[in-house]
């Protein structure tokens, strides 16, 4: 699990007589509290401001502490299609996957690539099909393309070019017809997933993926997508509509299980971003297929992965785009990955310096972005958060935590280039929204 450092400022007076008003914790900081230099605030001029710059030699700023504040590791799983139209993309995975690491490793963050597809170098055969292989090179894989824990490992999966959700399903949850002996399945790779994990699910292909929907108690063909004429997945059923399934697959005797939303995972994909570089044309139209650069089309503009990647907040690039599509498509991968490595927004309450001394109606929170702070207002309990933000303990009766509503959440999380931060101020009367 990787930490993030955020300051956290402890100011108090190191006798034991009650600290003095908020004008005298930050005399000089720039609060806008009226011409009264912010004593006796009105209730309406206590939510988030501007607060300035901290000054370190303010009366109530005598000691600064530095927090470890949790921040999520990530998952990240590559699922590339092994088609023989797959080559050049997957040349593009060889040779990058290992700057990719590097992006994600440069965030300082505690990351897993995980890829889903057959190992080997360049074209072979799997089940008597010619099928082309990844194999990612070192440092990031182990020589010959092994697994090197803890930061890498591949799953020997032969992906489909129209089955890709099915079989990150069926392979997940050990199906029948989804297992190590059978020609679309794999060997267990649920216990590689940390359940602390965020899960980024990157899918490059040239293709859409097959399935059904499902119509009252049973499943249908929908409507065709890919080359074969498949029916299409749907975003809805690979998350959650799958959840009352019987496991019953209308091409086979395979059988299914839930979709990566339903309890049976137990959150494992709860927050999960979806991405994907695949053969879409169009920012508004689903169905439109890129071009390549000599005339023709992808088998499809892959519409059940624009679904996911909207609705997940995800990033895409067009795979007829060739190679100058893949340092973009890293790049925007990578930062997608960081923001979804939340910073754990229940801050304990660190303990104040010898001689200095915690109460709990003495304390104000202040979110800082690039040397600038602002307060915000604490607010009774959770049911209490509301657009405005703000921020309530975890336990009013005897606190052990600060715990920040989700809009002051969402504010401090991770962003390139920008330094966020939160500073716990210990010694001043406690400011309500």
């Amino acid at each position: 699990m990787r930490h993030a450092l955020l300051a956290l400022v402890i100011a108090g007076c190191v006798h034991r007589t009650p600290p003095g008003p908020l004008d005298a914790a930050l005399p000089d900081a720039g609060v806008d509290a009226g011409s009264d230099g912010g004593r006796d605030a009105a209730p309406e001029d206590a939510g988030p401001r501007d607060a300035g710059t901290l000054d370190p030699d303010a009366a109530c700023a005598s000691a600064t502490v530095r927090a470890e504040v949790v921040r999520s590791p990530v998952d990240i799983l590559w699922m590339v299609d092994n088609s023989t139209s797959m080559q050049p993309a997957i040349e593009q995975v060889n040779a990058g996957l290992n700057a990719f690491a590097d992006l994600i490793a440069a965030r300082d963050l505690d990351y897993r690539v995980i890829v889903l597809s057959l190992r080997g170098e360049g074209l072979g055969t799997h089940a008597g099909s010619a099928r082309y292989r990844v194999c990612i090179p070192e440092p990031l894989a182990g020589p010959g393309c092994a697994d090197r824990a803890p930061r890498f490992f591949q799953v020997e999966l032969d992906v489909r070019s129209t089955q890709p959700l099915e079989q990150f399903l069926g392979t997940l949850g050990q199906t029948a017809g989804y297992l190590a002996t059978d020609d679309r399945g794999s060997a267990p790779w649920q216990d590689l997933l940390r359940s602390d994990a965020t899960k980024t699910i990157v899918v490059v292909t040239d293709d859409n993926a097959r399935m059904v929907v499902r119509s009252g108690s049973g499943f249908v063909a929908g409507p065709t997508g890919g080359a074969s004429g498949d029916p299409e997945a749907t975003a809805d059923w690979f998350e959650t509509t799958s959840d009352t399934s019987d496991g019953s697959n209308p091409f086979s005797s395979r059988t299914l299980p839930e979709g990566i939303l339903h309890p049976r995972w137990g959150g494992l994909f709860d927050g999960y971003v979806f991405s994907g570089l695949y053969g879409w044309g169009s920012e508004t139209s689903p169905s439109v297929a890129c071009t390549y650069p000599g005339g023709g089309t992808p088998p499809s503009s892959g519409p059940t992965y624009t679904a996911l990647v909207a609705r997940t907040g995800g990033v895409r690039a067009r795979i007829c785009d060739g190679p100058a599509a893949w340092g973009p498509f890293f790049d925007a991968v990578a930062t997608a990955v960081e923001r979804s490595s939340a910073i754990d927004c229940a801050i304990p309450i660190p303990a104040p310096p010898e001689g200095m001394f915690f109460e709990r109606d003495r304390i104000n929170v202040l979110v800082t972005e690039d040397g600038r702070a602002s307060r915000i207002g604490k607010v009774a309990d959770a049911a209490a958060c509301d657009a405005r933000g703000g921020w309530y303990y975890d336990d009013e009766a005897a606190p052990t935590e600060v715990v920040l509503c989700p809009s002051t959440c969402e504010a401090v999380q991770p962003e390139l280039g920008i330094a966020r931060g939160v500073d716990l101020q210990f010694g001043c009367q406690t400011i309500p929204i």
